[in-house]
């Protein structure tokens, strides 16, 4: 689990681009800590989970279409994309409600 806080330095147009850049920043975290591990040698086998709260950011993760509304956060979704594709993580949807 990774939590910070931060000053943005763009401003998200919707929830959706703010859950996804979200999701690209925690995927470069955990990348860092993955590889952090494994000059430990301490290796997971298994497929990193991430977990949003957002079904549109989960299907513009996994959709290899870019639409119109998602043009200017393509760098954050090759991120997320790539370790979909290449099976290092999984995505996976969580209600924030109780």
């Amino acid at each position: 689990m990774s939590w910070r806080t931060k000053k943005q330095t763009i401003v998200s147009r919707s929830s959706v681009e703010a859950k996804y850049r979200a999701m690209a920043t925690i995927t470069s975290d955990l990348i860092w800590i993955k590889s952090f591990l494994a000059s430990m040698r301490v290796h997971l086998p298994y497929p990193t989970q991430l977990f949003c709260n957002n079904q549109m950011a989960l299907h513009i993760a996994k959709n290899q279409v870019f639409h119109e509304r998602t043009k200017h956060i393509e760098i954050d979704c090759y991120i997320v994309r790539e370790r979909l594709v290449s099976g290092e993580l999984i995505t996976r949807y969580i209600s924030s409600s109780s």
